[in-house]
């Protein structure tokens, strides 16, 4: 008995021991569930916050990407060196940038959007937060793929008074469905410059040459890149063979697209010898860059290099001489006429800058055609008269033969038609916007000079190219142009001008004077007419003054001012009155002399190139900063000069002279009036 007792406390040990170990698993597994629970909540949580990031993200960028979008009056503002380009899936033309100098010396750049509706003859505005930002001289090109697309890349882009400047290396898109800009960035892409182009083979963009002035000399581009619209990635297309034939270093020049590849021809560039004054040159020459596609190689290369199939070669077009051709000119707009295969050509101008005293600019207003396939041919596209028009100019001749017959007195200004289409030409000039849109060519602005007076345009017309009857003008110049060159009540572009544009006036009042140092004779050209502009002179006692005036210019750098503080000013003044003219006198006296008259604005911006120079001599700085010491180097001498500038301009005074005449004689001084080179 006593050991089943036993037995059965052992028992009870057991199950209680169990129950507790039953107990101990049960709270575990309670643990575990809350903690698994725990679990799933923060997860949940994380799912959240991940929602809430990505909301975020999306409001932030529409938010940067919402656009404006405004109904305008007319045209964008009178301005230059902007895009303007025919829509790939619309019918629209996009205007995009541009500058503009006012008659007070600021510099104005623009980075909006325009989109122009022949159908509606409407202009829209467009303002996006993330966008290029202003410049001028940039490049776009036109690509049909996602609905249309604008390519960007450079440009260029000063301050307000055009103390610094800045070239532009950016890359951008613009999504013509959206009306929203995209920056493109990559490892590897185009150095920073203006004035070069861009044209769209196959899914390349294609992108050559262009200028980068870092404030001293100024350095063209004669490099060849490519964009893979695809992979988007830039490349740098190498030539292997340093003696292979290609374009030299160039800036504004035309570039359009074949199915074989790209036409470039002409162009602007300046050449720099040492000791002499840069010269601008003209070019005239076209060159087809072949593009083809290679197929793959059968074996993969081993190396990290990767296959590209894309291969260019440049070819030189040669023109018969005895073909016809546009007269040699500078700043000449081209756009693509698909439907021809033919780059249509309007305005330009001729520079002839014999010496270092006379420039000659003729202005053209002319229409060319180049047929882009094959060998490359130009031919004049003439405005046509109708069969009933040329049967009433052949009456009238007919009639004016019989009325000189009988000595009967002819046509007089009543006579003329004012349905001839010559008299609907756009005026001359250079750097016009140009755009075809199906059949139709539209040309907006550009620059026309009339002396030493730049004017920037704001006119708009076109043209149906397989009509060609009449120009259409959908807005007229509002800029103001004298007539004559001496128009003294005339301001430059059309406004009162300050004492520093009053510095240049009638450059060319005394063009017929032999001993004039600065003769400049413009000319426009037209559909076989040329129209010289009439110039006056002046009197006879303004042209013996200005001749005084210049014998006193011309003798100021021969005397040591800081050495001689004795002597009096009006003694000074009273030696450079009575010296004779200095006919050996050397251009860097010419230059780095303030003449009478000549505020320190005038003076810096005429020579400004001359005080970089010496600048660069002593100093190592660059860009702003060196420009920066040229100025304090020019502003330095200016204040030499000034006090015996000042008693000269008394006497001249008292001799009769009066200010503004005084102005005109000192720029008549200067040794001959340069234009800003055409590189956009």
């Amino acid at each position: 008995m006593a050991k089943k007792k036993v037995t059965s406390a052992s028992s009870k040990a057991a199950t209680k021991a169990a129950k507790k170990a039953k107990a101990a698993t049960k709270t575990e597994r309670k643990e575990k569930k809350k903690t698994s629970g725990k679990s799933k909540g923060s997860e949940f949580d994380d799912d959240q916050n991940l929602e809430a990031i990505l909301e975020n993200i999306r409001r932030e960028w529409e938010e940067s990407h919402a656009v404006t979008e405004e109904l305008v009056e007319g045209p964008p503002s009178r301005r230059a060196n902007a895009t303007l380009t025919a829509c790939p899936s619309g019918e629209y033309l996009w205007y995009i940038g541009g500058e503009f100098f006012s008659p007070d010396g600021k510099a104005y750049f623009y980075n909006d959007v325009f989109r122009y509706s022949p159908e509606k003859n409407e202009w829209r505005k467009f303002v996006s937060p993330t966008c290029p930002g202003p410049r001028s001289a940039h490049a776009v090109v036109a690509s049909p793929t996602g609905g249309g697309k604008l390519f960007l890349f450079g440009g260029e882009f000063s301050s307000l008074y055009q103390n610094t400047f800045h070239h532009y290396r950016d890359f951008w898109c613009f999504d013509i469905a959206t009306r929203s800009w995209d920056r493109i960035d990559t490892k590897e892409r185009p150095s920073a410059r203006s004035g070069h182009r861009m044209a769209l083979w196959k899914h390349y963009i294609v992108m050559f040459g262009g200028f980068y002035d870092p404030g001293i000399v100024t350095r063209y581009l004669n490099d060849l890149w490519v964009f893979d619209t695809h992979e988007y990635r830039w490349k740098q297309i190498e030539f292997k063979d340093p003696n292979e034939r290609r374009p030299s270093p160039r800036s504004g020049f035309s570039f359009l697209p074949t199915p074989d590849g790209i036409v470039l021809h002409g162009g602007y560039c300046k050449e720099y010898t040492k000791g002499k004054r840069p010269v601008g040159v003209m070019l005239d020459d076209t060159w087809f860059l072949r593009l083809t596609i290679a197929p793959p190689p059968e074996v993969a290369s081993s190396g990290k290099t990767k296959f590209d199939p894309l291969v260019a070669k440049w070819e030189r077009r040669k023109r018969p001489s005895t073909a016809y051709a546009p007269a040699l000119r500078s700043g000449a707009t081209m756009a693509l006429w698909a439907a021809k295969s033919m780059g249509i050509q309007f305005g330009g101008v001729t520079d002839d800058d014999p010496d270092e005293e006379t420039l000659n600019s003729t202005f053209w207003n002319d229409l060319n055609g180049y047929q882009l396939i094959g060998p490359g041919r130009w031919v004049s596209m003439l405005l046509k008269t109708s069969k009933s028009k040329r049967n009433k100019q052949k009456k009238r001749t007919l009639e004016d033969n019989e009325d000189n017959d009988t000595g009967t007195a002819t046509a007089t200004g009543a006579d003329l038609d004012a349905d001839d289409p010559l008299l609907s030409l756009p005026m001359a000039r250079y750097n016009a916007m140009l755009a075809v849109l199906r059949n139709t060519l539209y040309i907006y602005g550009g620059i026309f000079e009339r002396g030493s007076r730049e004017y920037t345009l704001d006119d708009f017309h076109f043209i149906a190219l397989d009509k060609m009857d009449r120009y259409v003008c959908l807005k007229k110049s509002e800029v103001d142009i004298p007539l004559e060159e001496d128009d003294e009540s005339s301001g430059s572009e059309g406004e009162d001008d300050s004492d520093d544009s009053d510095d240049s006036d009638d450059d060319d009042d005394d063009d017929d004077d032999n001993n004039n140092n600065n003769n400049r004779d413009a000319t426009l050209y037209g559909e076989g007419q040329k129209l010289e502009l009439e110039k006056t002179d002046m009197s006879v006692v303004e042209e013996e003054i200005t001749a005084a005036v210049r014998e006193v210019c011309l003798v100021l750098p021969t005397l040591d001012l800081a050495n001689s503080p004795k002597i009096s000013l009006r003694d000074q003044a009273t030696a450079f009155m009575g010296v004779t003219k200095d006919s050996k006198r050397s251009e860097e006296d010419i230059l780095s002399t303030p003449l009478p008259g000549e505020t320190l604005a005038t003076f810096y911006a005429r020579s400004r190139e001359y005080w970089a120079q010496k600048a660069r001599e002593s100093s190592d700085n660059r860009g702003k900063l060196l420009r920066r010491d040229g100025f304090s180097l020019a502003e330095e001498h200016y204040a030499t000069y000034k006090p015996i500038l000042e008693e000269v301009e008394k006497i001249l005074s008292e001799a009769g002279l009066d200010e503004e005449e005084m102005k005109r004689a000192a720029a008549a001084g200067q040794g001959g009036i340069g234009r800003t080179a055409i590189e956009g």
